[in-house]
C-alpha cells in the first residue's frame, strides 16, 4: 500500500469567520477521525515563517492579516473575515502544507494530504479574498523550488471555484504550471480559457471550464482530455493539488453535480497519472467543501485512492 502522509489538527478550528459563515471550524472537526486510520505518516503542523509567506505575498498583504489579531473581527470583503486567532491559524495552515511537501520530497512518504483551514487558493499576492488569507499551495510551490531544487512544479486545481490567487501569483512564471478545472462563469469571475499566463509564463496557465449542472463524467473527461495531458507535457518534478470538494451536488456554494464516487474516480485517475509523470510525488491541500456530510464522504473517497485502496465497495457513513 502507498505510504501516505496526513496533516490534520484541531488547531485549524481556531480560525473564526463571521457568525454563520460556511467556512467554519466543523469542516476540520468532521475530518479528524481520518487521523486514526492505520499505516499513515502523521505530520504535525508548524507556523510558516514571515519569509515563507513573503515568497508569494507582498509585505502589505502580510501586514493586513497580522492586523486582524488585534480585533474581534476583521472584514476584508463581503465574503472574507478573520477573528483574533485567524492569523496564527493561517500561518499553521501554510506551515503545515510545507511540512507535508517536505515529507514527500524527502522520501518519508509517497504522497500526502494537508487538511487545513482557512483555504488558500483565492488569496492573491496582495489581496485577501474568497475565505482565503494566505495562499498555501503557492507557498508550497515556491518552497519546492527553493528548498528542494524542483525545476518544474505543476499545480492542478479541481475546486469548483477558479483559483484566481494561484493563477495571479504564477502568471509570469514559466516554471510553475497552473491548471484549473472549475465551474465557469462563476465566482470569482476569472478562469476563462483565454487566460494563459503572461510574459515568460505565457502558456503555463490552463483553464478548463465546466458548465453549471455538470458532474462526474464531465470532470473526469476534462481531466483526461485536457488537464492531465497538459501536466504530462510539462513534465514536473512534483504535482500539487488544490483539492476542493465543493463540486459535490450537495454543496451550497456551487452548481456542479459531482458525487462522492466521482471524487474517488478523480483520485484514482490523478494518482495513476502522477505515478507516470513525477514518480507519484504528490501533495494535496484542502480547499473548498461546505456541506459537511458531502465533504467527509468526498474526502474519504479521494483519500483512499491516494492510499492505493479501492473505493468501489459500498461505503458505510
Amino acid at each position: 500500500m502507498t505510504r501516505t502522509a496526513l496533516l490534520i489538527d484541531e488547531a485549524y478550528g481556531n480560525h473564526r469567520s463571521a457568525p454563520g459563515h460556511p467556512e467554519r471550524p466543523e469542516r476540520i472537526r468532521i475530518l479528524l477521525p481520518f487521523a486514526d486510520e492505520p499505516d499513515l505518516l502523521r505530520v504535525a503542523p508548524r507556523p510558516a515563517s514571515r519569509d515563507e509567506i513573503l515568497a508569494v505575498h507582498r509585505e502589505s498583504h502580510w501586514d493586513a492579516v497580522v492586523d486582524s489579531s488585534d480585533r474581534p473581527f476583521t472584514f476584508y470583503d463581503l465574503d472574507t473575515s478573520a477573528g483574533p486567532r485567524s492569523f496564527e491559524t493561517a500561518l499553521l495552515a501554510t506551515g503545515g502544507v510545507l511540512e507535508i511537501v517536505d515529507a514527500v520530497a524527502d522520501g518519508r512518504a509517497d504522497n500526502g494530504f494537508a487538511a487545513v483551514r482557512p483555504p488558500g487558493h483565492h488569496a492573491e499576492s496582495d489581496r485577501v479574498m474568497g475565505f482565503c488569507l494566505f495562499n498555501h499551495i503557492a507557498a508550497a510551490a515556491r518552497h519546492l523550488q527553493r528548498e528542494h531544487g524542483a525545476a518544474r512544479v505543476a499545480v492542478l486545481d479541481f475546486d469548483a471555484h477558479h483559483g484566481n490567487g494561484t493563477q495571479e501569483i504564477f502568471w509570469n512564471d514559466p516554471d510553475v504550471l497552473y491548471v484549473s478545472v472549475h465551474e465557469y462563469p462563476f465566482y470569482p469571475g476569472s478562469g476563462s480559457p483565454a487566460e494563459r499566463g503572461g510574459g515568460a509564463g505565457e502558456g503555463a496557465t490552463l483553464n478548463v471550464p465546466l458548465a453549471a449542472g455538470t458532474g462526474d463524467a464531465e470532470m473526469l473527461d476534462a481531466l483526461r482530455s485536457a488537464a492531465l495531458p497538459a501536466v504530462r507535457r510539462f513534465s514536473p518534478d512534483f504535482l500539487l493539488l488544490s483539492a476542493g470538494f465543493d463540486a459535490h451536488r450537495a454543496d451550497p456554494l456551487a452548481n456542479l453535480e459531482m458525487t462522492e464516487g466521482g471524487f474517488g474516480d478523480v483520485g484514482r485517475l490523478v494518482m495513476d497519472a502522477a505515478a507516470d509523470i513525477c514518480g507519484g510525488r504528490t501533495a494535496a491541500v484542502l480547499e473548498g467543501g461546505y456541506d459537511l456530510p458531502a465533504l467527509r464522504g468526498s474526502f474519504r473517497a479521494f483519500f483512499r485512492e491516494m492510499r492505493g485502496a479501492s473505493t468501489r465497495e459500498e461505503e458505510v457513513a
